[in-house]
């Protein structure tokens, strides 16, 4: 019977997450979870390039040493990047006694959740699972999916976040903030953006709040677009 698992989106700001293993894998994991907030320990015995080069860069803390039991206390998530079958045993045993969320790279058995494959513009993230039936499927549909959300959906997102904020702080409400998306979403914001037509974006969105009574310059809209953006690089 195949595994139907329930998907959610974890917030691991300023949470403990603790990698065990040091090799090109691991680093994946550990810049996708830096990149989300997370504090991030790495324990293994040796590190690849790519994890001394984050610890350089303080995204991590590298803790050189082989796995004890006792050394995941405070992890909110666990991930191991290992083959070694005693080792996967005792790392599921100590998390199952402390009730922490675990991945174990593809030993699916062990695991209280799977990672997917995942695309990101911005503010919109897209996760493709098959259930742990093909990883290496999942990926090649991510990829496909980058052809068709091009990396101007981040500005759109963005720029759809900020129209929100316009309409509820103007006491509109939420059907007419609903219909307000729909119009959006048919208009030709997105594809000006995708031509590098921003101004022409912004007039768009401007004239689109209009009819919901928001009087709101294109170029207000266009100077906030960029502070958020500034923002979020200074935060990478």
């Amino acid at each position: 019977m195949p595994n139907y698992y329930y998907p959610v989106m974890l917030d691991l700001r300023g949470r403990l997450v603790i990698v065990v293993g040091g090799d090109g894998i691991a680093a994946e994991k550990v810049a996708a979870l830096s990149a989300s907030g997370a504090r991030v320990q790495v324990i293994s015995p040796e590190f690849c390039n790519e994890l001394l080069w984050q610890a350089e860069d303080n995204a991590v803390t590298l803790q050189h040493k082989a796995y004890e039991p006792g050394d995941l206390i405070g992890a909110f998530v666990v991930i191991a990047a290992t083959n070694d079958p005693q080792l996967v045993k005792s790392i599921w045993a100590e998390t199952q006694e402390r009730g922490q969320l675990l991945n174990i790279v593809d030993v699916p058995q062990y695991c209280s959740f799977i990672m997917p494959s995942v695309l990101r513009r911005g503010q919109l993230t897209i996760a493709v699972s098959t259930g742990g039936a093909s990883p290496g499927l999942a990926k090649r549909i991510r990829q496909s999916l980058e052809e068709i959300f091009s990396p101007a959906y981040g500005v759109y997102l963005s720029l759809a976040g900020l129209a929100r904020t316009h309409l509820r702080n103007n006491g509109v409400s939420y059907d007419e903030r609903d219909d307000f998306f729909g119009n959006f979403y048919t208009s030709d914001v997105l594809r000006q953006l995708t031509e590098g037509n921003t101004t022409e974006a912004m007039a768009l969105t401007a004239a689109l709040l209009q009819d919901y009574g928001i009087d709101v310059l294109a170029s207000t809209l266009e100077t906030e677009i960029n502070k958020e953006i500034k923002d979020v690089n200074s935060d990478v």
